[in-house]
């Protein structure tokens, strides 16, 4: 299998989701092209700390430690996107960018959470 440059690889993506455990809370994710993602949570436009799944160990490291995540284009313009955080929750989604929709499904090994929502491209 030949490693490919993931999808959304450069870009920066929030999304809010309608249903579910994180239902109304948005959460800007970027995607960088080592194949590592890291998102925040973000409040009235206000971001609030880093998660990125791995804790960084050098405050002053210019990007944060973040998890892998594999995205394909599936359709023009809609990413299949899928990353395991440290918390033992994999999330998968797919992101329209000419609809501004997302939907996908957060599960760990106990639980399953479909969801509905949509989506900001930042950059």
């Amino acid at each position: 299998m030949s490693q490919t440059t993931p999808s959304l690889a450069g870009r920066t993506i929030r999304w809010t989701f309608q249903d579910g455990p994180t239902a109304g809370k948005t959460y800007e994710h970027t995607f960088f092209p080592d194949g590592t993602v890291t998102w925040r949570e973000v409040d009235d436009g206000k971001s609030k700390p880093e998660s990125t799944g791995k804790k960084t160990s050098d405050p002053s490291a210019k990007k944060p430690s973040g998890v892998p995540y594999a995205s394909f284009e599936v359709a023009p313009d809609v990413h299949l996107v899928s990353y395991l955080s440290d918390s033992g929750y994999t999330l998968t989604v797919t992101l329209n960018l000419e609809t501004l929709q997302c939907s996908g499904v957060a599960s760990n090994a106990e639980e399953w959470y479909p969801s509905t929502g949509t989506i900001e491209v930042i950059c």
